[in-house]
């Protein structure tokens, strides 16, 4: 277990010893793995939309208590742009309260009344988002912190165009919450440049996904460690309804590209290969990687071998420290601060 190395206004905010959250991953993000980042130092959240009905969510909420062994977890509120996909998220809500959660992520559009009720419970909300603008909304909304996601990472990186690199010091310039930035962060020294550009937190996702809690098959997991920075493809980029979505390639993701670029626009072109729990179903539970559409992005070339969480946050942390040697070798004798 690393100890702590940098104090920022997030850990000091979640009571976290590191600057790392984990991502929300859809279907994967259960009570084992949010516990084990709890555990490891960092900060993760359960994501309610993998469970198959309320009873299922709160047993999982119960069980994250029990694995974190009394150590803060957060719950992700997703706001989809489906609609009449949004009737569950008061009740996720009133549950996570109900077991004493109080760190939340919210995502997705008007996340104000949200955040109000947050607040209201005495929580913390932390707003993802892959804009500036977007982010500057949710600070005047009441958000306590913003992640800011850029092209980069897997899943679902909404619009963003500008790196997350190229965001930080834009958005630390112009936010006076704190500043968490994700997408391609998959070592150390990308943790340590995030906060030297100006973050005060990195969310991570690819570089856990070969993590010994990762609940997803074997042959998965064996996918993921013999992936490279080349592994992933973007579908449904720029303003296709559906929604950029950054994921690992395989046959289901070019017949899908392979379809786009034949015009093909509404959801029902693509239900038989995207709809329901198929990705869950084929690639998760049953290791069949190439049947589904598997979030991931490039940082998933950092994924070298199937290790714990814990092992994963120490490798990092380690890094960061031998980078942060490195800069202090290049300093030039004499120099002083300004």
């Amino acid at each position: 277990m690393y100890p702590p190395v940098f104090r920022t206004r997030i850990t000091e905010l979640l009571g976290i010893r590191h600057p790392i959250l984990g991502g929300g991953l859809m279907w994967l993000s259960d009570a084992r793995y949010v516990a084990a980042i709890v555990r490891a130092g960092g900060m993760a959240f359960l994501t309610p939309r993998s469970f198959p009905a309320p009873g299922a969510f709160e047993r999982e909420l119960e069980l994250c208590r029990e694995l974190a062994g009394g150590l803060p977890f957060g719950v992700n509120l997703n706001i989809s742009r489906v609609e009449g996909h949004n009737q569950r998220l008061h009740e996720w809500l009133d549950l996570s309260l109900r077991a004493g959660v109080r760190h939340f992520e919210t995502v997705g559009r008007a996340p104000d009344d949200l955040i109000r009720r947050i607040h209201a419970a005495g929580g913390i909300a932390i707003h993802k988002c892959p804009l500036l603008r977007h982010a500057l909304n949710a600070e005047r909304a009441g958000a306590d912190a913003i992640t800011i996601v850029g092209p980069e990472a897997g899943g679902h990186p909404g619009n963003a165009v500008l790196g997350c690199m190229m965001v930080a010091p834009l958005a630390a310039r112009q936010l006076s919450v704190p500043l968490v930035i994700g997408g391609g962060i998959g070592t150390g020294d990308s943790i340590l440049a995030a906060l030297a550009a100006g973050a005060e937190g990195v969310v991570l996702g690819s570089r856990l996904l070969s993590a010994e809690e990762i609940w997803a098959h074997p042959a998965y997991k064996a996918r993921i460690v013999a992936a490279g920075q080349d592994s992933t493809v973007v579908a449904f980029a720029g303003t296709h309804p559906m929604g950029t979505w950054r994921v690992l390639e395989n046959e289901t993701s070019r017949e899908v590209l392979r379809r786009e670029a034949a015009g093909a626009r509404n959801y029902e072109d693509f239900a038989d290969l995207i709809g329901g729990t198929r990705s869950r179903d084929h690639v998760y539970r049953d290791g069949d990687v190439e049947r589904g559409m598997a979030s991931c992005g490039p940082a998933v070339a950092f994924a070298r071998a199937v290790e714990p969480v814990e092992a994963i946050i120490d490798t990092l942390m380690g890094e960061a420290v031998a980078a942060q040697r490195r800069l202090d070798r290049l300093r030039l004798p004499g120099c002083v601060d300004a």
